[in-house]
C-alpha cells in the first residue's frame, strides 16, 4: 500500500516558504484542477481574441481588454525600471478603482507578489504588513475619504528600511511617482511564471490578534476562479457589480480574475451606497453580485422602492459574516428572477462551500451555507475528535481543496492551523443537512457555555434577525458570576421600532428556543463595529459586554483581573 508522503515546507522560485504535498499536487495536476497555465496567459489569449472588448467600469472610466493590458505591460515595465521583478513584494492600498484592476494584473506580468492592503487600514497595521512582507513599494491614494494616505506611507518609510518607493494614485505625488508616470513606461512582456508560486501575500482581516499573512499560488487561485465559473454558469455575458474590496479575497477574485476567466466584465463601486449601487445595476445592466449581509440588507431597502432596477440581476450570494435565513427569504420572495443563496469561505479557503447552483436548491440558499462540491473536501470534528458524519450534530469545519491557500507567511503560524491530512482548521463549527449542505454554526471561541451547556451565538442571532424590530444583531459571550457566561444581544433597531428585554424574550420563547439560551442583556446600539469586509468585530463586543456585566454587577471588576 502506497504511503502518503507528508506535508513539508518548500522555497518556492519567489523565495516563500509554502506547504506541500506530493501526492496532492499529483493529484490535482492529473484531474487538470492545478493548470500550467496562469492569469496571463488567459488575459493574453482575450486580448488576441478581442481587444475592444468591455473588461471594467468605474464611473466614467471604461477599460476595453486591450487598454487593461496594455497599460498592465506599461506598469510591468515601471517596475522592471525600478528593479523590482519576479519575487519582489509590492503592495498597494487601493479602493476599488480601475487602477487596482491594471496594478493586480501588471505585478503577475512582472512575476512580482502582490500584497494588497485593505484601505481603512492606518499605521499599525501597515507597520506589520509593509514589514513582514519587506515591501519595496506602495501604490496607494494621496487622499481616499478625506484621509491623508500619502503622509501616512511617508511617514512609515522611516520606520521600514526595505519600502523603497510610494507611487501615488489620484494626486500629485507631491515629489513621488505618480500613476500616469507608471503607465507611460515603456511596456514589458510578461514573465515567464511558475504556476505553483506565490503571486499574493492576502492578510486575514485580524479580527483577534495580529493579522496573518495567507500566501495564495497561482494554481490555486486560479482553479477557485475556474471553479466557480463553471458552478454559476459565467460567461461574456454576465456583467459583475463588485462592492466587496478588492484587497479582500472576495472583491480580487471577482474583479481582477474572473472577467478575463468568462470574457465578462466588472464594474466596481468604491465607496458603499446603497442608491448608487442600485443604479449601478440597473444602468450596466449587471448580472451578478455578492458581498456580505449589510450590502445585501441595504441593497433590499433602496430596492424595495424601485424592484424593476434589479431587473438584470440573475445571481446574489451572500457571506463573510452572519447571513439570516429570513433575510435571505426577504429577498427571494421580492425577486424571484434572482438567485440569491449563502456562501462560506475565508481569505485562506476561499469557497468551502458553493453556495447553490439553481433554483431547484433555493431553499438550501436560505437554510444553509450551501453545498460541499469535490474536489474540497470537509470534515467536522467533535470535541472529542470524532469526524461528525450524522446530521445536525455541531463540530469543528476542517477544509482542504486545490484552492486552499498554502500556509502563511510566518511559518510559525501554520503551527496548529493544520491536522495530520493537511486539512485546515477553520475555527468555524457548521452541521450537515443532508451529508453534503454546511450550515455555520458560529466560530468554535464564540461559543456561550452557559452553566456547562454550548450555546450557539448564531442560533439565536438567526432567530432573533426574524423579529419586525430587529435590522441587525450579534450575540456574544458575557461574563457572569452564576453561569460562567452568558448571553448579550447587540441590536440595532429598525428606525421607529422599539425592543425590550421582556419582548426579545418573548419572541424567542416564541421561536421555540430553549430558555438557557435566552441573552440575558439587550444593549441597542446605532451599529455593530466592523472590518472591511463586511465581518463584525465581535471581540469588540466582547470586550463591552464585559463592561457592561461589571457596570451591572454580573461580576465584579476584580473577578475580570
Amino acid at each position: 500500500m502506497h504511503k502518503p508522503t507528508p506535508w513539508m515546507l518548500r522555497r518556492d522560485s519567489s523565495g516563500f516558504l509554502l506547504r506541500w504535498n506530493e501526492d496532492l499536487a499529483r493529484q490535482w495536476r492529473e484531474a487538470g484542477l492545478w493548470r500550467k497555465e496562469t492569469l496571463v496567459d488567459t488575459a493574453q489569449a482575450r486580448v488576441d481574441e478581442d481587444p475592444d472588448r468591455l473588461l471594467v467600469v468605474d464611473g466614467e472610466q471604461r477599460l476595453s481588454r486591450g487598454e487593461a493590458w496594455e497599460m498592465a505591460r506599461r506598469f510591468a515595465g515601471f517596475l522592471r525600471s525600478r528593479g523590482l521583478g519576479p519575487g519582489d513584494a509590492v503592495a498597494f492600498q487601493l479602493p476599488n478603482w480601475w487602477e487596482a484592476h491594471v496594478v493586480a494584473l501588471g505585478l503577475r506580468l512582472a512575476g512580482a507578489v502582490a500584497v494588497p492592503l485593505p484601505p481603512i487600514y492606518r499605521e499599525a497595521e501597515l507597520r506589520h504588513m509593509l514589514g513582514s512582507t519587506r515591501a519595496r513599494l506602495l501604490v496607494l491614494p494621496e487622499h481616499f475619504r478625506r484621509y491623508d494616505h500619502l503622509a501616512m506611507a511617508s511617514s512609515l518609510q522611516r520606520e521600514l528600511p526595505n519600502l523603497r518607493e510610494l507611487l501615488v494614485v489620484r494626486g500629485s505625488g507631491r515629489g513621488n511617482p505618480v500613476f500616469e508616470e507608471a503607465i507611460a513606461a515603456p511596456p514589458a512582456d510578461p514573465v515567464p511564471l511558475d504556476p505553483a508560486s506565490c503571486f499574493q501575500v492576502m492578510f486575514t482581516s485580524g479580527t483577534t490578534g495580529r493579522a496573518k499573512g495567507v500566501l495564495h499560488t497561482h494554481q490555486a487561485f486560479d482553479y477557485k476562479a475556474r471553479q466557480m465559473v463553471e458552478a454559476w454558469g459565467v460567461g461574456p455575458a454576465d456583467v459583475i457589480f463588485m462592492p466587496s474590496p478588492v484587497t479582500h479575497v472576495t472583491g480580487a477574485i471577482w474583479a481582477f480574475d474572473i472577467p478575463w476567466i468568462a470574457g465578462a466584465r466588472a464594474v466596481l463601486l468604491d465607496v458603499w451606497a446603497p442608491a448608487e449601487a442600485l443604479r449601478l445595476i440597473r444602468d450596466e445592466g449587471c448580472t451578478i453580485s455578492g458581498g456580505a449581509t449589510p450590502f445585501l440588507r441595504e441593497l433590499l431597502e433602496v430596492a424595495d422602492r424601485e424592484p424593476e432596477a434589479l431587473a438584470s440581476l440573475r445571481l446574489f450570494f451572500c457571506g463573510g459574516t452572519a447571513v439570516p435565513a429570513s433575510l435571505i427569504h426577504r429577498v427571494a420572495r421580492a425577486f424571484p428572477h434572482c438567485l440569491f443563496f449563502r456562501a462560506y469561505g475565508s481569505t485562506e479557503v476561499m469557497t468551502v462551500t458553493l453556495g447553490i447552483r439553481g433554483p431547484e436548491e433555493a431553499a438550501y440558499g436560505a437554510e444553509t451555507d450551501g453545498i460541499v462540491l469535490p474536489p474540497i473536501e470537509v470534515k467536522l470534528l467533535a470535541e472529542d475528535g470524532r469526524v461528525v458524519t450524522v446530521d445536525g450534530e455541531i463540530g469543528e469545519i476542517l477544509a482542504r481543496g486545490p484552492e486552499q491557500f498554502s500556509g502563511y507567511l510566518d511559518p510559525a503560524d501554520n503551527e496548529g492551523a493544520f491536522d495530520e491530512e493537511g486539512f485546515f482548521r477553520t475555527g468555524d463549527l457548521g452541521r450537515w443537512v443532508e451529508g453534503r449542505y454546511l450550515v455555520i454554526a458560529g466560530r468554535k471561541k464564540e461559543i456561550i457555555i452557559r452553566a456547562g451547556e454550548n450555546i450557539s451565538p448564531k442560533e439565536v442571532e438567526d432567530v432573533l434577525a426574524g423579529h419586525s424590530a430587529v435590522a441587525e444583531v450579534a450575540v456574544v459571550a458575557m461574563p457572569h458570576r452564576r453561569t460562567g457566561e452568558t448571553g448579550c444581544a447587540f441590536v440595532v433597531p429598525r428606525p421607529g421600532a422599539v425592543l425590550d428585554l421582556a419582548e426579545m424574550r418573548r419572541f424567542l420563547a416564541a421561536a421555540g428556543l430553549a430558555r438557557q439560551k435566552f441573552p440575558e442583556w439587550l444593549e441597542l446600539v446605532d451599529n455593530l463595529p466592523r472590518v472591511s469586509s463586511g465581518k463584525v468585530r465581535k471581540e469588540a463586543l466582547r470586550e463591552r459586554a464585559r463592561q457592561i456585566a461589571i457596570r451591572e454587577g454580573f461580576v465584579h471588576g476584580e473577578e475580570m483581573k
